[in-house]
């Protein structure tokens, strides 16, 4: 599942002891695992082989330049959502005609931007958009690719109601029941050619079946498309394959591609892939440190030293992350939070943000902590800290990565300098 492992009592980041990084940086700290980004991007690589795919990895979910570097030297392409996700694909060295663009409100500077760049594809999410990157690209006499991103209509039981988007009553795409006659008006363009199909029906989803139903849906309204002479060549399935919070819940990449590839194996379709969460989730932790642990009436507290502003998850997915020392007495069966030791104590993890909702966890048990103690957030690589902010004027954390027996700095520390950069 990743290469955070714990040995000899101590918890190591591949060949390092996570205590020697924080040591030298401090906390909170977001530490990724250089073998862990390669593993899962190389797994979904071969589970799909059979289709040839662009990969396409997800920007927004973890976008540090290094990590977005290691993974271009796999072979990766990026799918991004905005100008400053386009601005860092291209400063690693991404290959512009492997980049796909996303996201509903793509203004005009980003829309000529991406065309200068000469991307792949636009991913298109409605009519007013799709006329709009033809009246740009008119302008400079370019010609481009796009994918209309289409809503199926499909349900994933498990995903959270804010990352649900195969739905027809949604802000992202064109609903199935008016995808044909989209295409059918845009065949008149004679700037952009709009020959693919893309999905995204949300993240994450933890059984196959939405694909097959996604993906039966897709093939047939190509299939409509071509007997109205319209041809479709390409189709992006999109992503949101889970990854592991609990320890358990998310099938392995062959296990998606087992159901997915005889569908599109022999229909001559390109066959493009966005994944994110299931490559950086688990190669990524935050560690922090305990500052304060105090008893609120029926309640014990662990203060840590990051917060809402670091690893903002908890409290906006109710998500869950497991939590363990990183020097710790014992190890526990497993990640799941009703599994206890019998000297486990039953604790919320809060962080120091004036709000109540700033926790990671809630009636945990956790060891007996103590001030000092350092924490492992583990499953943060993905949304933790491209999710960061400022708020309550809290620097964000430094980031590192670790390959084999060696580490970096890859984002330092912000100062409070930093946070006022611009403002004087």
């Amino acid at each position: 599942m990743d290469h955070f492992i714990y040995r000899d009592g101590q918890l190591y980041c591949e060949q390092v002891p996570v205590e020697d990084i924080v040591r030298q940086v401090g906390t909170p700290a977001y530490i990724y695992s250089l073998a862990t980004l390669q593993t899962h991007y190389q797994r979904i690589a071969e589970a799909f082989a059979p289709l040839h795919p662009l990969i396409c990895y997800s920007v927004k979910s973890c976008g540090n330049l290094a990590i977005l570097a290691a993974l271009r030297a796999c072979g990766s392409g990026f799918d991004v959502v905005s100008g400053g996700e386009l601005f860092r694909a291209r400063r690693a060295g991404a290959d512009p005609s492997k980049i796909v663009f996303a996201g509903v409100g793509k203004t005009d500077p980003e829309i000529n931007d991406a065309l200068d760049a000469g991307i792949g594809w636009f991913n298109i999410e409605s009519e007013e958009e799709f006329w709009n990157l033809e009246r740009l690209a008119a302008q400079k006499s370019v010609h481009t690719r796009a994918a209309l991103r289409v809503n199926p209509d499909v349900t994933s039981h498990g995903t959270h109601v804010k990352t649900l988007t195969g739905k027809k009553d949604t802000k992202f795409g064109v609903d199935i029941d008016r995808a044909e006659e989209f295409y059918v008006q845009a065949a008149a363009a004679t700037h952009v050619r709009l020959n693919a199909l893309h999905l995204h029906i949300g993240s994450p989803i933890k059984t196959v079946q939405p694909y097959v139903d996604a993906i039966g849906k897709a093939l047939q309204l190509i299939q409509r498309l071509r007997q109205r002479g319209i041809r479709v060549d390409t189709i992006d399935i999109g992503g949101g394959f889970a990854a592991f919070y609990e320890g358990n819940e998310a099938p392995h990449a062959e296990v998606y591609a087992a159901a997915i590839v005889p569908l599109l194996q022999n229909t001559g379709l390109k066959v493009l892939l966005e994944p994110g969460r299931s490559i950086s989730c688990n190669a990524g932790i935050l560690v922090s440190r305990v500052q304060y642990v105090k008893q609120g009436g029926r309640r014990k507290f662990i203060i840590v030293d990051a917060a809402m502003n670091d690893l903002i998850r908890p409290t906006l997915y109710e998500s869950y992350h497991f939590i363990w020392p990183t020097a710790p007495t014992h190890l526990p069966a497993s990640r799941l939070s009703t599994l206890r030791s019998p000297d486990d104590e039953l604790v919320d993890v809060v962080g120091p943000i004036c709000e109540s909702g700033d926790y990671f966890a809630q009636d945990r048990h956790l060891p007996p902590l103590r001030r000092g103690d350092l924490l492992a957030l583990f499953s943060a690589g993905a949304y933790g800290f491209a999710m960061s902010s400022q708020y309550n004027a809290r620097p964000r954390a430094v980031e590192i990565l670790v390959d084999g027996s060696n580490w970096r700095i890859i984002r330092k520390r912000e100062s409070h300098e930093d946070l006022i950069r611009g403002e004087e």
